[in-house]
């Protein structure tokens, strides 16, 4: 099929590429001139694992495109891909500014029938209001639009496998024919023995045929709103067991384990650490409660959810504190910037606030990141950028693991303690082992593991340490 996208981000680039990798005809467009100059170019906007590759064999089959012209795109399109951003407001509603441009623009640049298709994240109804749109902008045209909505579930990191190997393909629908286009799109991706392979074998998931859920535009909206707040509650109920455990004398990772073995429960996303970011549980949650506000609905749950995740940080630096009694004049290590591994987004991520705070305790802060220094440069730019982990653990008098690299896990540790002015590691993601740490000579921290584990027989102990204890050590 011919399809448009309106969006070259995250979602709309990835899906623009994947669509054309299944054999469709895609042209992608963005009114950010500088991205489609780079995506011409050859370059990437943005980083993903295996979407360069794709994006490259594509365009040289030329089933894949990229315009700043998004009126070329949407006379391309039979189907018509909405991918724009919804941020945030200051209330917590999405922004649909896009989406009404999207529509306006569709409306005025068509010159047939369109099934226009929501793909980015928004609140229920919106659907509704779009198709309205639709007749009203474009009530002076011959052509028909038809409404869909087609939620994603992409994760960063791993959206390409997500797209090409899905759990679920949701669609949203009013009528047959919209359905029969649909399904259409995603056959090559349903019946999975159609799909080529595009990444080392080694590498491709075996998932059995994903499912398709034919809903009603309403559920297809909500369905995603629904899924991000509940991971989101997950990670926050996480955190709070994380808490208790350190206050306690618990292990969490012990707790989260058997947890996660329960069948009902399950071990996903039963992770303590420094909260979630990035921009869709931040986001999505925000709406969701401003949704069931507008629907006169309790929504204290996810109220108390996005508190326990906005709290982390302040936890996190409560620690820091106690180990290094006052966090100015510190050269303080961060390893990790963006929200969450294989991915250069910083926004909403933990290690922005992080940072910001450090800042402002007047901390000399140094980082690194494999993939988001050059984003966060923008936002601090003068901060010292390490080459590597090590320039940053130089002289460091602590070092705070902020996002869960694997690359990090596997750092030449004794050397990491022999560059350090003391060594203490702050990790905000139980990415290391505490015990092999202490083993090594270093005062670990972790999320939810109890100090008496953790800080070694020779370590110093925290502010809050019975006087006589401190006056021995």
């Amino acid at each position: 099929m011919q399809i448009a996208i309106l969006g070259c981000g995250y979602v709309g680039l990835v899906s623009g590429a994947c669509l054309a990798e299944i054999g469709h005809s895609v042209v992608c467009s963005d009114n950010d001139e500088g991205k489609i100059r780079t995506l011409i170019a050859g370059g990437l906007p943005i980083y993903e694992p295996y979407l360069s590759e794709i994006v490259t064999r594509n365009v040289a089959a030329g089933r894949l495109s990229f315009t700043a012209d998004l009126g070329e795109a949407v006379r391309h399109g039979d189907v018509v891909f909405i991918c724009v951003g919804t941020p945030p407001l200051q209330d917590g509603d999405a922004d649909l500014s896009a989406i009404d441009g999207a529509a306006r623009l569709i409306a005025v640049e068509a010159r047939s029938s369109k099934l226009v298709v929501e793909k980015s994240t928004v609140p229920m109804q919106t659907g509704q209001k779009l198709t309205r749109a639709l007749a009203i902008y474009g009530r002076n045209s011959k052509n028909s639009f038809t409404v869909a909505s087609n939620p994603e579930f992409l994760r960063e990191g791993t959206a390409v496998l997500d797209f090409l190997h899905p759990d679920r393909i949701v669609i949203g629908v009013s009528d047959e024919p919209a359905e029969t286009k649909l399904r259409e799109i995603y056959r090559p991706i349903l019946e999975q023995s159609a799909l080529p392979c595009p990444i080392h074998q080694r590498d491709c998931p075996t998932k059995d045929t994903p499912a398709l859920l034919v809903t009603s535009i309403n559920s297809a909206e909500l369905i995603k709103h629904a899924c991000n707040s509940f991971l989101a509650v997950k990670i926050s109920y996480a955190n709070l067991i994380a808490d208790i455990c350190e206050k306690m004398g618990a292990d969490v990772e012990e707790v989260m384990r058997a947890m996660g073995l329960d069948p009902r429960i399950g071990p996903a996303f039963l992770r303590p650490g420094l909260g979630f970011g990035g921009f869709c549980l931040p986001k999505d949650i925000q709406a969701f409660i401003r949704l069931g506000e507008k629907a006169g609905v309790d929504v204290s749950l996810l109220r108390s959810a996005e508190l326990i995740n906005k709290r982390r940080i302040d936890h996190f630096l409560t620690n820091a504190t106690h180990w290094l009694w006052t966090l100015k004049d510190k050269r303080i290590g961060v390893l990790g910037l963006s929200f969450k591994p294989n991915t250069d987004d910083i926004r909403f991520a933990p290690a922005v606030d992080l940072i910001g705070r450090l800042l402002q305790e007047h901390a000399q802060v140094r980082v690194y990141d494999p993939e988001a220094m050059a984003k966060t440069r923008e936002l601090f730019p003068a901060i010292h950028y390490g080459a590597d982990a090590y320039e940053v653990a130089e002289g460091s008098e602590a070092l705070m693991i902020v996002t869960e690299w694997d690359s990090f896990r596997d750092l030449d540790w004794p050397r990491i303690r022999s560059l350090m002015q003391r060594p203490l590691v702050l990790d905000g993601r139980n990415l290391l082992n505490g015990k092999e740490m202490v083993a090594m000579g270093f005062e670990y921290q972790g999320v939810g593991i109890p100090p008496a584990e953790t800080w070694g027989p020779n370590a110093a102990q925290p502010v809050e340490a019975p006087l006589a204890q401190r006056l021995r050590t």
